[in-house]
């Protein structure tokens, strides 16, 4: 594992971050910062976050500066928010806590409601820690890197023009695996084998596994199937037939493709570090989210 420093614990410092463009986060974001202090702790808001604070008594950083100033941020949105912030403290190994107030809130596990007792008691050291894969990609044209970005759920490479399918060729660790006549294939960590690869039909992989899916969009064969390998794997996507196709990473940013462009994709040395409190429970999320525990 590699990281740019070592958790720090017990936590003094504490980041609050809120979902982008949502003022109706102020109150509980308020409501938990006031509480934070009162225990004797540190406060800072995410400077995008605080636009939505009338006159916010505590300190502004970005979430660049987040990284180097906090022991633990708290995130309270939903699974997109999460994404986002991942994605950026993961180099700084700042642990993170997840407060849904999104949809599906796979990654986000404590409420509105509960926040509060479940923090107070990961303060006194009940929590569990659970460590995430990333991934890495880089675009590679005529020899020369031409754009590169992380993703905490997948790597897509597909097509916006819904009239042609795009061919492309994957090779696993230099070795040929297949062409590909597709919408798109689909490079997902287990984290994200709950997302865009479980639409695609992909199976769904418990995150503690140290492995990476490939899954293909709509594939134009009745052969083709998901297919799992290790996550020391280098993946090699070839782009054979272009049109209007584009790589994105957790749907976030993107980048447009041309004809014989190769994609490398590669697990991250970072890990994305999440605190849950103690008893959490994997497949009871999925029992929740996925409505597995509904009766007919």
């Amino acid at each position: 594992m590699w990281f740019n420093r070592a958790m720090k614990f017990p936590f003094q410092n504490v980041a609050l971050i809120g979902k982008h463009k949502a003022p109706e986060i102020a109150g509980p974001l308020l409501q938990l910062a006031a509480f934070l202090t009162g225990r004797g702790l540190t406060v800072v808001v995410d400077s995008l976050t605080a636009e939505h604070l009338e006159n916010n008594p505590y300190k502004e950083l970005s979430i660049a500066e987040i990284g180097d100033a906090v022991d633990v941020a708290v995130v309270i949105g939903g699974d997109g928010t999460m994404l986002n912030i991942a994605r950026t403290l993961s180099l700084s190994n700042v642990p993170l806590i997840g407060v849904n107030q999104g949809r599906l809130g796979f990654l986000t596990d404590l409420t509105l409601d509960n926040m509060q007792e479940s923090i107070a008691a990961m303060l006194e050291g009940k929590f569990v820690i659970e460590q995430r894969l990333l991934l890495a990609a880089r675009v590679i044209r005529n020899d020369t890197e031409v754009f590169s970005g992380r993703a905490f759920n997948e790597v897509v490479v597909h097509r916006n023009n819904i009239s042609t399918l795009i061919e492309f060729e994957v090779r696993v660790d230099g070795e040929y695996l297949y062409n590909q006549r597709a919408d798109g294939l689909i490079v997902a960590t287990p984290t994200g084998s709950t997302a865009y690869a479980m639409s695609a039909g992909g199976p769904i992989l418990h995150p503690s596994l140290e492995v990476l899916e490939l899954a293909p969009i709509c594939p134009h064969t009745l052969s083709n199937r998901p297919i799992i390998v290790k996550s020391s794997s280098e993946l090699e996507i070839l782009v054979h037939r272009t049109g209007d196709i584009h790589v994105r990473f957790d749907s976030h940013t993107s980048f447009d493709l041309q004809l014989h462009d190769k994609i490398i994709v590669t697990r991250h040395p970072a890990l994305v570090s999440l605190l849950h409190p103690v008893g959490h429970s994997y497949y009871h999320t999925l029992r929740v989210k996925l409505l597995w525990n509904q009766t007919l």
